[in-house]
């Protein structure tokens, strides 16, 4: 026979939801928040340091980032992210979900700062130490990944969990939305105060000196809600699950969840060394048993990951083709810099507020009423449709007047990302795996995705090049154009769709059902159903149907 939970365990998973819940949440969340303002305000003002920096005399348009350039300055961040994850993964699982948390936010509000100061006065000093800083800023953001994720799945109790995870990977949206809002808001204070002429009419005069402080600003509010929540951070007991399954100390995982729940938590230290004195508990991430346990779900975690990453962060390649064609960004000949600024902020804005926020609420409302397989399954498939419904009629798409449509099209996508794996896959890598390996397989399977990203945003920036060279956008080579992009992009949906089949259904099971950490030694004890590559018994039937439509094996 196996185990009987921990009293203290069997407490937080049976617990009501409580104010100590949405503490966690804001806690954690305002971490997420800050992630995702400091991850994608750079797009907000690339634009802007192509004018001051690389500004060409007697070109007809605005100076823009040299392609080496912009690859850089874009994608260090992503590059420290992925390292971070991996990082501060495997150390949350060493040292602790607490003691970690806040090193990753302090070094999240230096770097902040320190990007936007990026010292020097002339193109090659100012990019060199932005991207110096934005590499460690990444590398801070990459470990609250999976330090969040662990954190709120150990705190959570297991009728809510899904929701609650969600709950602040949606602050990710909030974070892209505030990043345009502060992008608009100082873009409109500093064109008030310093008018200037467009491009055309005045080249020089069109990029004000001050312009060069607007840039700072936006970069360097992303340590303003960090700062604000180191404090509480530091404060946050360690999770009853680490200090009880990694650390294997009852008495102090009993004392702190007794403050915590308000009840009294009985001390269970002999069971405590029962539990991780079993022999099936010592297995480590480079084990045969592992493998045999958790190498299929490790493989659907990181596979379902970076394929999302890939179509989620190569849409944004897209953003400026359908901006242009409406109208909300007009040729940059047209505009001085701050305007540019204003313009490309609030188009953004407007696509986080209609296709990317709704999305991730959508999530948190429904993923422990529907789960986490149907939520990332019927995700992926609607992308595919939608990235098809886009790359088969595109030339009807980007004829004037239809342009709407495709925007409308366009932002479906983002919300059936955000409705879908772009938050599951954040979700179910925190609850499949065992306590002492969680933060480290989720930072893995983090990793993975970013590595996806890396793929989208620079793979495809180049692949979504026009096939006629002449038509490149500057200092680029010839792709094979947006059309065929699409298609690819569908086809890695697709492929999500197909890895999705090998993650596991968590709603309303404990971590420790899900992990196994319970059961005994025995060697048949552990729960087959959760080893089994077979769909969750309960949308086995629905699952069947969806294969027949689609031509899957089934």
């Amino acid at each position: 026979m196996g185990s009987e939970q921990l009293q203290v365990l069997n407490a937080l998973d049976v617990a009501k939801t409580q104010w100590y819940h949405f503490t966690a949440i804001v806690i954690a969340g305002m971490g997420f928040f800050t992630d995702a303002y400091d991850l994608f305000c750079i797009s907000l003002v690339t634009k802007l340091l192509g004018r001051i920096y690389y500004h060409v005399e007697g070109s007809p348009t605005p100076g823009t980032l040299p392609p080496q350039v912009s690859a850089s300055v874009n994608g260090v961040a992503f590059v420290g992210t992925l390292t971070g994850q991996l990082f501060f993964g495997w150390l949350g699982d060493k040292m602790g979900r607490k003691q970690v948390y806040g090193m990753t936010l302090m070094l999240m509000v230096l770097c902040s700062v320190a990007s936007g100061l990026s010292f020097g006065n002339n193109a090659k000093s100012v990019m060199a130490t932005l991207c110096f800083f934005r590499f460690w800023l990444g590398f801070g953001i990459g470990g609250d990944y999976p330090l969040s994720a662990t954190i709120m799945s150990e705190y959570a109790n297991k009728k809510t969990r899904g929701a609650f995870i969600a709950a602040v990977f949606a602050m990710q949206g909030v974070g892209i939305l505030t990043g345009g809002m502060v992008a608009i808001i100082v873009a409109t204070a500093f064109k008030d105060r310093f008018p200037a002429p467009a491009y055309a009419v005045d080249p020089v005069a069109s990029t004000v000196p001050e312009a060069d402080y607007v840039w700072r600003m936006i970069l360097m509010f992303g340590s303003v809600p960090a700062g604000l929540t180191y404090y509480w951070r530091t404060k946050m007991p360690e999770t009853a699950r680490y200090t009880a399954l990694v650390a294997k100390d009852a008495k102090r995982a009993a004392a702190d969840m007794s403050k915590v729940l308000h009840v009294e938590v009985e001390e269970e230290q002999e069971k405590v060394e029962q539990i991780t004195g079993a022999q099936a508990n010592a297995f480590g991430l480079f084990s045969m048993e592992f493998l045999r346990r958790h190498g299929v779900h490790l493989l659907g975690t990181t596979t379902c990951w970076f394929l999302l990453d890939i179509a989620f962060y190569s849409q944004n390649l897209f953003q400026k083709d359908i901006f242009s064609a409406i109208g909300w960004i007009p040729k940059p000949a047209t505009m001085n810099a701050l305007e540019e600024v204003f313009r490309i902020a609030k188009a953004q804005t407007l696509i986080a507020l209609c296709g990317t926020v709704p999305g991730y609420w959508f999530t948190v409302a429904l993923i422990d009423v529907m789960g986490r397989f149907v939520i990332q399954f019927v995700g992926f498939l609607m992308m595919t449709l939608f990235m098809l419904g886009l790359a088969i009629p595109y030339y009807h798409w980007i004829t004037k007047g239809n342009q709407i449509g495709f925007i409308v099209m366009y932002a479906f996508t983002f919300f059936f990302a955000n409705f879908g794996p772009n938050s599951t896959t954040f979700i179910v890598p925190a609850e499949i795996f065992p306590a002492r390996l969680r933060s480290t397989c989720h930072g893995i399977s983090a990793a993975s995705g970013k590595l996806g990203a890396i793929v989208g945003s620079f793979g495809f920036l180049y692949l979504a090049q026009n096939q006629d060279p002449a038509k490149t956008d500057h200092g680029y080579p010839a792709g094979i154009g947006v059309r065929n992009s699409l298609f690819l992009l569908a086809a890695c949906n697709f492929l999500g769709l197909l890895c999705t089949l090998l993650v596991p259904e968590s709603k309303g099971k404990s971590l420790e059902e899900m992990s196994g950490e319970n059961e005994g030694d025995e060697p048949n004890s552990h729960n087959q159903a959760h080893n089994s590559l077979s769909m969750p018994s309960e949308y086995s039937s629905w699952f069947k149907v969806v294969a027949l439509c689609i031509g899957l094996p089934h």
